[in-house]
């Protein structure tokens, strides 16, 4: 399932020109999940509107959110998916938490040498 909703999360935030969009493997760092998709929006409306429509896309997909967490202010909103954890961000906070310093890992130390693998 994991391989087939990574595009279309990235897909549906492209759609609405998310900004410096990236998708980490992080099976071998967690249990958690699988892959994470980070992205930026410009404002809170926009983030909204990214996490909006990941869940309305992923539903059609087939894919029931877990839980999506801080759409009342939309700095951050993290959207569940089980194997994807989508992270949509304004770029004062994803600056401030780098969470790509924090899951990213080096080609070489990645399950089965896939390494990050980067969108947009």
């Amino acid at each position: 399932m994991t391989e087939a909703l990574v595009p279309t999360v990235v897909n549906a935030l492209e759609d609405l020109k998310g900004e410096q969009i990236k998708t980490l493997h992080v099976a071998p760092l967690t249990t958690i999940t699988d892959d994470m998709v980070l992205c930026t929006g410009t404002s809170s409306r926009h983030v909204q509107s990214l996490a909006q429509r990941v869940v309305e896309d992923a539903k059609k997909a087939g894919v029931q959110p877990r839980g999506v967490e801080g759409m009342t202010r939309a700095e951050w909103v993290l959207v569940d998916l089980g194997d994807v954890v989508v992270h949509i961000m304004q770029a004062q906070t994803r600056a401030l938490y780098q969470l790509e310093k924090l899951w990213d890992l080096p080609d070489h130390q990645a399950d089965g040498g896939e390494g990050t693998r980067s969108s947009g």
